[in-house]
């Protein structure tokens, strides 16, 4: 079986929703050899993202995302003895992700911390609907030199603005850099809010943050 193959049958079981489906196949692709950042990125993120394109379409319903969400979960905790002896020994920086207050949306956010800490970076998943104060708190206690943020309605994309801010009011914001994301957020708003960089996925989260930490 060619790794396009294995990456395909990864993704394939996180969209049937089936637990057993998606331990077996990160199972093989173990066997078969294939790292546990190729396993998460190009196999489950993959399939998480069809998930999440299928349930704004209308094709798939909350419960299939919450239990898409938790086979993920269930494959990434079977690779995570793996990830700590592959990742990079060097934490290439300390980030504090989370999604604004108001909104309940966690399945991107969380792939991005996966895919975050199994490329080499501390990660501090402080959840969803998390108060702006708490950003800010969880920065200052762990000395993060990173914030990602995000937001998947118009009506909470404020706080990402917010948040940068806060940060300059606190003389913080020279030491942290802000990414943001989610569905409504774009370039534009990034640029427009003060923020360092915006990310459109998972993949794309762990480029930004090599290049402005690195």
């Amino acid at each position: 079986m060619s790794k396009e193959e294995m990456f395909k049958e990864l993704s394939d079981a996180i969209v049937s929703c089936k637990q057993d489906a998606v331990l077996a196949a990160v199972e093989k692709a173990k066997s078969e050899g294939i790292a546990p950042a190729e396993i998460i990125e190009k196999g489950l993120a993959a399939g998480m993202n069809e998930v999440g394109i299928m349930f704004e379409r209308g094709k798939l319903f909350l419960p299939h995302v919450m239990m898409a969400s938790g086979a993920m979960e269930a494959g990434v905790k079977l690779l995570e003895g793996d990830i700590s002896t592959d990742a990079p020994s060097k934490k290439l920086g300390v980030i504090v992700n989370g999604t604004v207050e108001g909104d309940v949306h966690d399945i991107g956010k969380s792939i991005v911390s996966t895919m975050l800490q199994s490329s080499g970076f501390e990660v501090h998943d402080i959840g969803r609907d998390v108060p702006l104060q708490n950003f800010i708190d969880k920065i200052k206690e762990t000395n993060a030199n990173m914030v990602g943020m995000s937001a998947l309605m118009t009506t909470t994309m404020t706080g990402q603005k917010q948040i940068v801010e806060m940060l300059k009011e606190q003389g913080l914001r020279d030491k942290v850099k802000v990414m943001v994301g989610g569905a409504p957020v774009t370039q534009a708003w990034a640029e427009k809010i003060g923020a360092d960089c915006y990310a459109e996925n998972a993949s794309e989260a762990v480029a930004r943050a090599k290049e402005l930490l690195l």
